[in-house]
């Protein structure tokens, strides 16, 4: 994997924890009641697995093309699942006509979630099995 992918990587799993913040205080002061805790943890506690996943990649522990596909995976999985949530719950309250559209699509967190556990896993594995 190269410095600049790494790094772009790390961005973005900032950038997801930074969402999960964001989406603990809307949980708490914009919606209450609408899953956001969910969405807000599952983001939370997703960014330093993906920076984890980085980490194992960088050093050796597991292999760098298995690595990155874990890392974007989780990312991409935790994105689908805390952003479908996230956009139902502030769809009522969007005049926004993508924000409805985007919030109509069935089936985006539990895909997300799926995804999700799959990068897990397979992250265990390759540790395991490098």
């Amino acid at each position: 994997m190269s410095a600049l992918t790494a790094r772009l990587l790390a961005f973005v799993a900032c950038l997801l924890g930074a969402f999960g913040v964001a989406l603990a205080a809307a949980a708490s002061h914009i919606a209450p009641g609408k899953s956001l805790d969910s969405a807000a943890t599952l983001a939370m506690v997703t960014a330093p697995a993906v920076l984890a996943m980085l980490a194992m990649t960088r050093t050796g522990l597991i292999r760098p093309k298995t690595g990155l596909f874990c890392a974007v995976s989780a990312w991409v999985g935790a994105w689908l699942f805390s952003g479908s949530i996230a956009l139902r719950a502030f769809a009522p309250m969007s005049d926004w006509a993508i924000v409805h559209s985007l919030a109509a699509i069935p089936m985006l967190a539990p895909i997300g979630g799926t995804v999700l556990i799959g990068a897990w896993v397979l992250a265990a594995l390759a540790a395991l099995f490098k």
